[in-house]
């Protein structure tokens, strides 16, 4: 067809003649319809990296839209001239100079595999061709002076060496061991590596490689103790180098293994006749490993120069490949670089067009010793920028894709995404996925692990629950006494003595909050304050409980010795008194907190234990750590507090035993406030040296101080109100004190009222006696004769009453009144004898 063109008849035609002609060669010779433009590729269908498998189908479906495209090269069309290079420098070269000697003339060469890139890039110079490939990343690539033409829309291996040096550092390894294939690609992205960890104080101690046959190096591996490997192959030797892993245990979670991302997800599981592990075992080798995996594919819905987005370009690649599973085929995280390659060359191309129309060139013009349209595809080429299905595309000086790097795990044989690095700003986006965090030692010692303990969440809870009890029944008791204070019975307790008790163990049992609070729920800058307010709650509840039951024995003690007996009810009780007593021992207590936080704060302290080894096969130690509030002379202050409340605490169990037998009308509940002081004293006496003792134990010395809080507060407020309680609700004595005088006409207290209650009966038994001896009087008078009743001689005879009465029986009536109370102390005991006579 061509000599057909070119044999055209050159004479004079009619018009209808020349419109046939037209409309037929138009179909048919290439300089009259769309020019083509042609490619030479070379995809790796097999071989160490068989990514032609799915790269060709995306790179065709790219020249697909590009030649539909009305908008893009109208005038050409581009097509693809493609050979197997079986990932082979050997085979490639051969295929380089049948690409390159046969017809027709290739405008780009699109190479696969490094060690095929490295070999046409460095050829393609001389035939001043442009070459664009998309699945190189060897680092030696990136090299102006070596390869002048070349451009990868896939990154440099060299971005995920500052990925594996920033997890390196975030795990704090010193020493790391690689192993290697001995391919220009692995050793160039090795020696970077080198260069990179030696600049971050990181060594390689072990460095191992192979061509074939990885046993020996592997051997190597576990003979010297490598713990942290770096492992750099393709995929068929990944599979060797991890059955040799199985057979010499060199896997588990004493070891980490760093592998390149862009292996099929499923390539351990790939039959391969090469070597005699069985899937299982496979499987259980690779777990836990990571990778570091250039970003492929575009994470958000972009429609970019294809007008399609990530998702619709997987879909319609799904369908080209016909059903095949994708974990299985070859390349196929590598296609969205395929595709987007042959999207930058042809914007590149279509960007040209105008420039060399200006200088009289055209692309169809194009063969090897022109010059100036390659440098004018090669300026096109360095200034692309667009969004494309792995990204955006734009490329550094060097032509090397620029991109993020994504760290996978595998994880029960899937890989889970832990993190994101972007070199260009150097930030580590973690996700906290990794299961074996920490659990990687250094190659030369054993991991220490830092653990926090913190307390038992079930246990803090549960005694919460019982705090928070406590402190819903001090607001009933302080209700009660505030209502009732008006009842006499309440009023001879001294009820605002009572309401501070009931203030003071409220506050008590809100210091088993702050208590149980640690670490785990407040950042290390705010605990401080914890501590301060877990000090200050119990100093001042105690000095309000405990300081107003002191202070009513205090008085009882005093008053009773000092009148030389043991009743007070004649005593005046000045209530300011008490008050101030109460004053004293609070601001006692303030002014020495005071002091001791303005002159030795308290501060986060950590305690450490000794290291223990965790289950499993790791090979760590953990290091258990615990945090106190602790002061510069800790044990200084806790001495004077201590010292002062515990001889207070003793003075209190003194007083309370020497007044036990004292009655008084003024603080009439002194018998159960000495009751609470015991059950006080001796809880606070036994916990304060126990904690001390067990303050390495979160969870005991916890339970055991909040537990003695709990209980002799409950103690200390069931036996100050609930009696009093019991009392006003089974006698029903709820009336104030003006009341009460006016229903009984007196103000007398319960031991008078019931010592006038006796007093009643006796008089009354008595008036009964009296009763009976006047009837037997009065019989005995009428039994008497007359006649000796009569005057002796001498003596004149009475006048009117013919049965006079005796004097002496005459004045009895004296003895006795009986409408009026005889009272004890005007009964004499020779008249009560007189009478029974």
């Amino acid at each position: 067809m061509k000599r057909l063109c070119q044999n055209l008849p050159r004479r004079p035609v009619s018009r209808y003649s020349l419109t046939f002609i037209l409309t037929v060669l138009s179909c048919s010779c290439p300089a009259l319809g769309k020019k083509k433009l042609y490619i030479g590729a070379l995809f790796p269908m097999s071989g160490g990296w068989p990514g032609g498998q799915a790269c060709l189908p995306a790179a065709q479906m790219a020249l697909d839209l590009v030649n539909n495209r009305t908008d893009i090269l109208p005038d050409y069309e581009l097509e693809l001239i493609h050979y197997d290079s079986m990932c082979d420098p050997g085979e490639a070269t051969k295929l380089l100079y049948d690409l390159l000697y046969t017809e027709p003339i290739k405008i780009v060469l699109m190479p696969g595999c490094s060690s095929v890139s490295t070999l046409v890039a460095e050829a393609a110079r001389m035939w001043n061709l442009i070459v664009l490939s998309y699945g190189s990343s060897s680092p030696a690539l990136s090299n102006r002076q070596r390869f002048p033409t070349f451009f990868r829309t896939h990154p440099s291996a060299t971005l995920h060496n500052p990925t594996r040096v920033q997890l390196f550092q975030k795990w704090k390894w010193t020493k790391i061991a690689t192993i290697q294939q001995t391919t220009e690609v692995f050793t160039s992205t090795l020696d970077d590596l080198e260069e990179r960890v030696k600049e971050a104080g990181i060594e390689i101690s072990v460095r191992q490689s192979f061509l074939t046959d990885p046993a020996v190096a592997v051997k190597n591996l576990k003979r010297q103790d490598a713990r942290i490997i770096v492992g750099l192959f393709y995929e068929t030797e990944a599979r060797k180098v991890f059955c040799e892993v199985y057979k010499e245990k060199l896997y588990g979670k004493k070891y980490v293994w760093f592998l390149i991302g862009w292996y099929a997800d499923n390539w351990f599981k790939i039959k391969d006749p090469s070597i005699n592990c069985t899937v299982e075992q496979m499987t259980e080798a690779v777990e836990g490993h990571v990778t570091t995996e250039i970003v492929m594919l575009n994470p958000e819905t972009v429609r970019g120069a294809s007008n399609l987005t990530s998702q619709e370009f997987l879909a319609q690649l799904m369908s080209k490949l016909g059903g095949k599973n994708p974990e299985e085929t070859g390349g196929f995280q590598e296609a969205p670089l395929a595709y987007d390659a042959v999207w930058a060359l042809a914007l590149a191309l279509n960007k040209t067009v105008g420039p060399l129309r200006a200088k009289g060139h055209r692309l169809e013009d194009f063969n090897y010793n022109n010059r100036d349209i390659t440098a004018e595809i090669y300026r096109a080429m360095n200034t692309s920028s667009f969004e494309g299905v792995s990204g955006h595309v734009v490329f550094d000086a060097q032509g090397s894709r620029m991109a993020w790097t994504l760290i996978e795990q595998l994880q029960g044989g899937s890989y889970k995404k832990i993190g994101y690095y972007d070199s260009t700003k150097g930030n580590l986006s973690w996700y906290g996925n990794d299961k074996w965090i920490g659990s990687g030692p250094p190659a030369d010692q054993t991991v220490v692990i830092e653990e926090f303990r913190y307390l038992s969440q079930k246990l803090f809870v549960s005694v919460s629950v019982f705090a928070g009890l406590g402190i819903l029944l001090g607001i009933v008791c302080l209700t009660f006494n505030i209502y009732n204070s008006n009842v006499r019975y309440i009023q001879n307790s001294q009820p605002y003595l009572n309401n501070m008790t009931a203030v003071g163990c409220m506050m008590s049992l809100a210091a088993v909050f702050p208590l149980g609070i640690d670490g785990l729920h407040v950042h290390r800058k705010q605990f401080p304050i914890i501590c301060q307010f877990r000090l200050w709650l119990l100093g001042l509840g105690f000095s309000l409980a405990y300081g107003s039951m002191f202070t009513k024995i205090w008085w009882v003690h005093t008053r009773g010795f000092i009148d030389h007996h043991y009743s007070l009810s004649q005593q005046h009780l000045e209530p300011w008194k008490l008050y101030a007593t109460v004053g004293v021992l609070l601001g006692i207590d303030i002014l020495s907190l005071m002091i001791w936080q303005i002159v030795d704060p308290l501060h986060i302290t950590v305690e450490k234990f000794t290291r223990e080894a965790p289950k499993g096969d790791l090979d760590v130690l953990i290091q258990p750590l615990l945090e106190h509030c602790n002061s510069e002379k800790m044990n200084t202050w806790l001495g004077v507090v201590y010292g002062y409340k515990g001889l207070l605490l003793l003075l209190g169990i003194f007083l309370a035993y020497e007044t036990k037998s004292i009655s008084t009308e003024k603080i009439n509940d002194h018998r159960a406030v000495g009751m609470a002081i015991y059950n006080v004293a001796v809880l606070c006496m036994i916990t304060a040296p126990v904690t001390m003792i067990l303050s390495s134990q979160q969870d005991a010395s916890f339970a055991f101080a909040s537990l003695a809080i709990v209980f002799s507060v409950y103690i200390t407020l069931v036996v100050l109100f609930v009696p009093k309680m019991r009392r006003l609700i089974t006698r029903g004595e709820w009336q104030s004190d003006a009341q009460e005088t006016m229903k009984t006409g007196s103000s007398t207290n319960n031991n008078d009222e019931e010592k006038s209650r006796q007093l009643e009966r006796e008089n009354k038994e008595l008036q009964k006696i009296i009763q009976e001896k006047e009837e037997r009087v009065s019989e005995l008078r009428n039994q008497l004769d007359p006649r000796s009743l009569a005057p002796p001689p001498g003596y004149p005879a009475p006048a009117s009453d013919p049965h006079p009465v005796p004097q002496s029986f005459a004045n009895s009536s004296s003895l006795y009144q009986s409408d009026s109370k005889i009272s004890r102390n005007k009964c004499h005991t020779s008249r009560l004898q007189l009478l029974y006579k």
